[in-house]
């Protein structure tokens, strides 16, 4: 850390001068005035330098510390926090500047406060970032005055830091502590009665909260003289794949989000679930050709390299090849799997270009298709139309808006599973839809 020290002379100074000149104008004329603002000049001179004498007679006057995390999470509130600390012996008078990422646009951020002597206090701010990559904090800047107002003193803290927006770590945590606590339908995620029992026993262990009280050992209860319960899991794991398609029907934004990273956080919340639930997890990305084929699995690490792994993921601006993805699947999945194609179909001539292709992976695996809402276009459908120009745009935005429903009527009518789903609700309708499978053993 270097601290840069400077002076800078206050708007109070700059108006207290303008008014002394000005008296010393009226001066010209009569006399008594040019005296008054002598002597005005000459005693804030004087207080000029006691004011500076208060500012810079500590070496260290202020200290000050930023925290930001090495890796922040996209599409979420990241709180970054600074500690300052005032050595003065007086109370002084703070303005924070904060050097942001050049990406948020944000040039008038400014944390205005005071400190009384030798006091410390941490102050926080939250940043949304909405794309994925490295996110560059410039110097952090702070800005002193004593009760006098007259200066300032500038500390410049060089303070360069790098972060790195990953795909939503937050929302894995958030919904891997919901589903650990049993606490799903609290968050819109549906609890669905599970049909048989595929489960077979596995051992006997502490109750902790959350477990299922129909599963307590009395008999090891009596013996431990504690709660126990005996645990169960399912008799196969299954493999659980997400489908990321990354052409250019990704690259459409919502909440200045593309459709490409609203998928990759659902994937990551995704597949920490099913390994949570015994299952494994996998990951495929591609556009006009194959880009990544994480297989499945569930050791320990596999979460953090599938989200290295989306981290890195790009839009493009060809239509995807869904020839390909075909090809992949069948060759690198062997066993019947659960897959999750995040795509966009806006027509149903879109739709039957690739309908074939679908079918093929569906007789295979159990497909499901996440297609988006155009959350706009919806919203256009319920405005009330009055003029020939607003009733068109209506009743085109009513056509697109059916047309999205019947897409994903045709994709059952063909035996694929599909979710239409705005950006916002994806991950929710991922999880239920996952669920939904399991409880139901479809697969």
């Amino acid at each position: 850390m270097k601290l840069v020290k400077a002076i800078y002379i206050s708007n109070k100074t700059y108006l207290l001068i303008a008014g002394i000149i000005s008296v010393a104008v009226i001066g010209e004329f009569i006399p008594v005035f040019f005296y008054i603002a002598k002597y005005s000049f000459l005693f804030l001179l004087v207080l000029f330098f006691v004011d500076l004498l208060l500012l810079f007679n500590n070496k260290k006057g202020i200290i000050a510390t930023r925290q930001v995390p090495e890796k922040l999470s996209n599409g979420d509130e990241n709180k970054i926090f600074i500690n300052v600390k005032n050595n003065y012996g007086t109370k002084i008078l703070l303005s924070i500047i904060d050097e942001l990422p050049f990406i948020f646009q944000k040039r008038d951020f400014i944390i205005k406060t005071e400190l009384e002597q030798g006091s410390e206090k941490t102050f926080e701010y939250s940043l949304f970032p909405k794309k994925r990559g490295e996110y560059n904090f410039g110097n952090l800047n702070i800005y002193a005055r004593s009760i006098l107002g007259l200066a300032k003193r500038r500390y410049k803290f060089n303070y360069n830091a790098l972060s790195k927006v990953y795909p939503s770590f937050l929302q894995m945590r958030k919904y891997e502590l919901i589903a650990i606590s049993n606490r799903l339908s609290e968050y819109g995620i549906k609890k669905i009665r599970k049909i048989g029992n595929q489960t077979e026993f596995e051992q006997i262990k502490e109750y902790v909260q959350g477990d299922d009280y129909r599963t307590i050992n009395w008999k090891a209860t009596a013996r431990k003289a504690q709660l126990m319960v005996n645990q169960y899991q399912d008799e196969k794991s299954q493999d659980v794949y997400s489908l990321i398609d990354k052409g250019r029907v990704m690259k459409m934004p919502f909440d200045k989000m593309t459709l490409l990273d609203y998928a990759i956080n659902a994937s990551l919340v995704l597949s920490n679930i099913s390994i949570l639930k015994d299952d494994k997890a996998g990951v495929v990305t591609f556009s006009n050709k194959l880009d990544t084929f994480l297989k499945s699995e569930k050791k320990s690490g596999t979460i953090s390299r599938i989200s290295e792994i989306l981290y890195n993921q790009k839009t493009g601006f060809l239509e995807s090849d869904y020839e390909k993805i075909y090809i992949a699947v069948k060759r690198n999945i062997t066993k019947r799997s659960l897959l999750f194609l995040y795509t966009n179909f806006e027509t149903m001539v879109s739709l039957k270009r690739h309908i074939n292709i679908l079918r093929k992976i569906a007789h295979l695996h159990l497909l499901v298709v996440v297609i988006f809402d155009n959350t706009e276009l919806n919203k256009m459908t319920k405005t009330n139309a009055e003029t020939m120009s607003e009733i068109f745009i209506k009743t085109t935005a009513e056509k697109f808006v059916s047309e999205k429903h019947q897409i994903a009527r045709e994709l059952e009518k063909n035996g694929i599973l599909s979710i239409l789903t705005s950006p916002q609700e994806l991950t929710i309708n991922a999880i239920n839809k996952y669920l939904e499978i399991k409880t139901r053993n479809l697969i």
